[in-house]
């Protein structure tokens, strides 16, 4: 990775030079020295685990300028840096790849750097002169969060986080589906079969109740369909003579023409359903800085249509409709407009996108949360706003991510088969429960304290269950397999995380003092390890991929837990070394507990 190695602590800089700094620099000096190369790229990368060294420069690249073989240029190269580079303390070839590997008097310079750092790893905010709004949730107000919000909500909050560590300013934002037709369903049921109930009069959470009648429209208009084709009607005529489709498309027009009976009805409903979300993204952590509503924006982007006739870019149909062609550039005609003068979704999406830039004059960029099933809608949208001359358009980009399956398989909102998020949420609770209840290395906890502490680690489970997959890949869920204390979970990760504060607690030492001593392998492995936290901070936030860290978290734990292992901490006699081991082990609580902050989770402080 390439950085140059910023750690910061209380808004203070505090600089270092890095390894990959010091490397490069040297072997441009040694490329000039034995082969006259005068400007060369280097790009080196971390030595893979099965061979020796802590940095790998791919010599390949200067065969024939140098006019060497790349094991000659490995060894020439390699040798220079020995006798003249004091960080650099081994070096191997293996085929083209030169394996460096730098001294302790090195390591433990940069250890002394950062080993106070609370915000080891993190830029300080609009250092890079960004800011970048994000969208994320964007929830249909006629039923409940399921499992899919929750994907997209933790990877849009984890996102977020990441990109403000990297010193971005954040707009966190949420676009509501609140009116059209599908919210029309939910209403029209209410009126039919709800006889004045409420969610206070049923004792349910106020976006479940409005779901329960979305559901119940579907079931009374499967029914008319197959009576109407008992009738003798087809399928698709039947479908659309439906009475209860009829009355909710009236239902839809007298909302558009502002009836206030029924405008009444959907602020109320809308309502219940807002107190029903608010409890749901409190439980996930989840915040916004930013509310839009597509009440508000539904009708924007329609004078942009005529924008872009004047411009040439959309044309107008013979049936009346505008479109734009994209052919040329890999895509389809797109519809912008109906031939009754309506929007299409992505008319709206066009307008709203202007607004943004309008409204916040030092947007940089805008990304979208969305899953992959609109994969097309957002290269149309992105393609005809730069058609239409926005030069931002390049640096709008969908964040896309894969579905979530269960077992069972997927999930169908007007059916009711959906995994609510709350009920995903509270079994996890419960899972964990029974999971820390049972858990040798718990028994030392009341009953009262693992029932607090299962709601952190349930939590934990969820999120890093599902953060730590590379977001364009579609998953599989499994609740029970989360919340495991062994393997690639987020309670393995808060285990490791209590083990760093439980010793200091025991160790009761001044960890101030500045000690030099020699690495020992298990100590140098976790100490390289820490090093990375920052590179991988980088790249998570260049490819918007929580399961960089996700996963680095993982990988620093399992590293931990083999320095744990191997290097004793309180019956360690040497008081110097004693505390140089407590010192590394603090830094690793800081980069565990920082990074589980950037995927939204928390770390207890015993276990």
């Amino acid at each position: 990775m390439d950085r140059i190695g910023l750690f910061y602590r209380n808004n203070y800089l505090c600089r270092m030079i890095s390894a990959e700094f010091i490397l490069s620099n040297a072997l441009q000096q040694a490329l000039n020295a034995v082969y006259k190369i005068s400007e060369a790229a280097i790009s080196l990368q971390k030595t893979r685990k099965e061979f020796e060294g802590d940095f790998t420069l791919v010599t390949f690249a200067f065969t024939r300028e140098a006019g060497k073989k790349p094991e000659e240029i490995g060894q020439a190269l390699g040798e220079y840096l020995l006798a003249n580079v004091a960080e650099v303390k081994t070096f191997n070839v293996v085929k083209g790849f030169l394996n460096i590997g730098l001294s302790d008097a090195f390591w433990l310079s940069y250890f002394n750097s950062v080993r106070t750092h609370v915000h080891f790893g993190w830029k300080p905010a609009n250092s890079s002169g960004k800011t970048i709004m994000l969208e994320y949730s964007s929830p249909n107000t006629n039923k409940p969060l399921h499992l899919g919000h929750i994907r997209n909500n933790i990877l849009g909050a984890s996102v977020s986080a990441i990109l403000a560590a990297n010193g971005h300013k954040v707009i966190r934002t949420n676009l509501v589906n609140d009116r059209g037709i599908h919210i029309c369903k939910s209403m029209l049921a209410w009126q039919k079969f709800g006889n004045g109930e409420t969610p206070e009069s049923s004792g349910m959470k106020g976006d479940h109740f409005v779901g329960k009648y979305y559901v119940a429209f579907d079931r009374a208009y499967k029914a008319e369909v197959a009576q109407l084709q008992a009738n003798g009607l087809s399928e698709a005529e039947a479908e659309k003579q439906a009475p209860l489709l009829l009355a909710c498309q009236e239902m839809l027009r007298e909302w558009e023409a502002g009836n206030e009976a029924i405008v009444a009805l959907w602020k109320t409903m809308n309502g219940w359903v807002y107190e029903g979300f608010g409890i749901t993204y409190k439980a996930l952590d989840v915040t916004f800085d930013k509310m839009y509503y597509e009440s508000n924006t539904y009708l924007l982007g329609k004078e942009l249509v005529q924008e872009g006739l004047a411009k040439s870019v959309f044309y107008k149909k013979e049936n009346g409709s505008i479109a734009i062609d994209l052919s040329a550039e890999g895509l389809d005609e797109k519809i912008v407009l109906r031939a009754d003068g309506t929007s299409v979704y992505i008319t709206q999406d066009l307008g709203t996108a202007i607004e943004r830039f309008k409204e916040f004059p030092d947007l940089t960029q805008l990304i979208y949360t969305v899953g992959n099933e609109q994969d097309y809608h957002f290269k149309v949208l992105f393609k005809a706003l730069e058609k239409l001359g926005y030069t931002w358009a390049k640096e709008c980009y969908h964040l896309s991510y894969g579905m979530v399956e269960l077992p069972n398989g997927k999930m169908k909102s007007r059916e009711g088969t959906v995994v609510d998020a709350d009920d995903l949420i509270a079994e996890m609770y419960e899972t964990a429960f029974l999971k820390c209840r049972d858990s040798e290395k718990l028994k030392h906890l009341t009953e009262t304290e693992i029932k607090s502490l299962s709601k952190m680690v349930g939590m934990a489970a969820l999120k890093y269950f599902i953060l730590k997959v590379d977001p364009k890949k579609k998953m599989l869920f499994d609740p029970n397999e989360s919340v495991d204390f062994d393997g690639n979970t987020g309670p393995f990760i808060q285990y490791a995380y209590t083990r760093t504060q439980s010793v200091q607690e025991k160790a009761g030492l001044d960890l101030s003092a500045d000690k030099l001593v020699t690495l020992q392998a298990a100590e140098r492995e976790l100490l390289t390890t820490l090093y990375d936290f920052a590179g991988v901070i980088e790249e998570s936030a260049k490819l918007y991929n929580p399961a960089i860290v996700g996963n680095y978290m993982y990988e620093v734990s399992k590293v931990f837990n083999r320095f744990w292992h191997d290097c004793p901490i309180l019956k360690e006699e040497d008081e110097d070394l004693k505390l140089f081991r407590l010192q590394l082990t603090r830094l690793c609580g800081f980069t565990i507990a920082n990074g589980m902050k950037l995927l939204g989770i928390e770390v207890p402080n015993r276990m």
